[in-house]
């Protein structure tokens, strides 16, 4: 019966074969000498070719049940859950923080007033860099790209009147990670929610920042150890939560290809899982917290595919690679951000409408949460009303669009499934690369992510300075003497003030002898093999500041230096 129906294809897709040939030669060619296509470069966003049509001869090996199959099950290429988007619509995710824990906090208010289901926490340069906002470094920067935390203090304002186990938080934060959830965790107990009903996300994806972002502190293998001991902490301790959200966003904020974005994020996850299988934990133990975070540009159809294709060798690699066994476990549950980098200083208000269509792609690619773009990211931290609209830009996606009524509504088109197959084979030839280098971590030093990035991000560049590619009020349709007239919103210099004023003062009333002894407990659990993270949650309630904690690990592992590449 096989070998029959095989032959019937193949007889089809020779028709069509046929059929086709006979329409270029017939239809086509006659039409394009009378009507010339555009002098263009039909390219995604990525420069890869787009054929003009796609057929069922650009997919001839596909396989319903083996490479597309129903929602929730095994390839999971249509969806992790049965019904998506027809059950629940995904969780709206604002990123949010600036200036000082009360002015986060009050904005956080707006956003659930306004509709919002879940937190996203920005974090300003010093918390990001491990760095108490009266270090030198920290000078100037206090509060102007997020939230300024410094202790407990901070923390325990930036949630005031928000009971934590009725939200779901994400943070964007990753060499201090650890820190951060342990300040979570005690703001919540101090609300009276013990450690196993709070849910969330840290970002704790510090191979990314080698790669892409540069938020590093320490190098690679003892980062990795400190995650995979927040791994092995929170899998007893908080089981809700998401230890990792493993992030192609910000390799491709970076200027990275959509295949780039997917290949390197999926090598990033399967060493994560690694390190913890190595540690003695059970694969199916931690899996199913692990989550992804990816960006979502331009060119739709791109998009999409490289959703659909993400949970495929997700899935396949955690139950051939490592013996997953729970469906959780095979799970790429994921959040998408709308693409920064594409975001115009010019005609700014042209922002609302790439956002919207980015959203879009994020929907139909199947997204579990979703952050949508303020219009104005290209000049300043968002206003209120620029925030409005971006929730709003999601909320007519989920109720007026029809979008959400089906289940993968792209599914079965030539031209999806021949991307998601095409992005599936480029990614396993990145990873023969890497696997050829030694690996993720010698791979990050011999700088091969770094030089990948940074060729991509340069070729797009010349594709715009060449008008190979249109970016519509940048290098086309542009504005003559335009007057960018947009509110902005400015962070109060004095914000610095006040922030050092209330370190100073937590030092001051703080027992300093509990801080000494979890610090010196810290250092000598990361001297050893002892897991780090009841260390740091004890120097936490003892309100030690991010950058005495970081300052231990500075001290016994030392800081970082990318190695160069030309």
């Amino acid at each position: 019966m096989a070998d029959k129906k095989k032959s019937k294809n193949c007889e089809d897709l020779e028709e069509i074969r046929k059929a086709k040939k006979q329409w270029e030669e017939e239809t086509l060619e006659p039409h394009v000498k009378k009507y010339p296509e555009r002098e263009e470069e039909f390219i995604s966003t990525s420069s890869v070719p787009v054929k003009r049509i796609y057929t069922p001869d650009d997919i001839p090996d596909f396989d319903y049940l083996r490479d597309l199959g129903f929602p929730s099950q095994y390839p999971y290429t249509r969806g992790v859950q049965s019904t998506m988007y027809r059950g629940r619509i995904w969780t709206m995710r604002q990123f949010a923080g600036m200036g000082t824990a009360e002015e986060s906090n009050q904005r956080y208010k707006f956003l659930l007033a306004n509709g919002q289901t879940g937190l996203s926490v920005a974090f300003h340069l010093p918390t990001l860099f491990g760095r108490d906002s009266d270090h030198p470094y920290a000078l100037g920067e206090v509060g102007k790209l997020g939230v300024a935390i410094d202790t407990l203090k901070d923390m325990e304002i930036l949630f005031d009147g928000i009971p934590l186990d009725k939200v779901t938080t994400s943070m964007t934060i990753n060499a201090p990670a650890s820190i951060l959830l342990a300040m979570y965790m005690v703001t919540a107990e101090k609300q009276g929610v013990p450690a196993d009903k709070i849910g969330g996300t840290i970002q704790n994806d510090l191979l990314k920042e080698y790669q892409a972002q540069k938020s590093w502190i320490l190098a690679p293998k003892p980062s990795l150890r400190i995650i995979t001991d927040i791994i092995e902490y929170a899998t007893d301790n908080i089981p809700r939560w998401n230890t990792i959200s493993i992030s192609g966003y910000h390799i491709r904020e970076a200027g990275s290809t959509a295949v780039q974005e997917l290949a390197f994020t999926l090598m990033n996850g399967l060493e994560y899982v690694k390190w913890g299988v190595e540690r003695g934990l059970d694969v199916d133990s931690f899996a199913p917290r692990l989550s992804f975070f990816f960006n979502s540009h331009n060119d739709i159809f791109e998009e999409v595919a490289k959703y659909r294709a993400a949970r495929r060798i997700w899935a396949r690699e955690m139950k051939e690679r490592f013996g997953a066994e729970k469906d959780r476990s095979l799970w790429m549950r994921f959040h998408t951000q709308t693409a920064g980098c594409s975001l115009t200083a010019q005609q700014p208000t042209v922002n609302v409408v790439r956002t919207a269509y980015q959203a879009l792609a994020a929907v139909l690619g199947g997204t579990q949460s979703l952050h949508t773009n303020s219009m104005d990211e290209a000049l300043c931290l968002p206003t209120e009303d620029a925030v409005r609209v971006a929730l709003r830009t999601q909320q007519v996606l989920a109720h007026e669009s029809g979008v959400p009524n089906t289940i993968d509504p792209l599914a079965g088109s030539y031209y999806v499934e021949a991307l998601t197959n095409q992005m599936e084979e480029e990614t396993y030839k990145y990873f023969d690369k890497v696997e050829a280098l030694g690996g993720v971590i010698p791979a990050i030093e011999k700088g091969f992510f770094q030089r990948e990035i940074a060729e991509a991000s340069y070729r797009y560049q010349r594709e715009i300075e060449q008008k190979r590619r249109i970016i519509v009020g940048v290098n086309e349709y542009v504005l003559e003497g335009e007057d960018i007239s947009i509110p902005v919103l400015k962070i109060d210099p004095d914000v610095e003030r006040k922030q050092v004023e209330r370190l100073q003062k937590v030092r001051s009333e703080r027992d300093s002898s509990k801080v000494k002894d979890a610090l010196d407990g810290l250092r000598k659990a990361s001297e050893g093999n002892e897991n780090v993270m009841p260390w740091v949650v004890k120097a936490v309630r003892a309100y030690a500041s991010i950058g005495e904690i970081m300052d231990v690990w500075r001290d016994v592992f030392g800081e970082w230096d990318e190695p160069k590449i030309f």
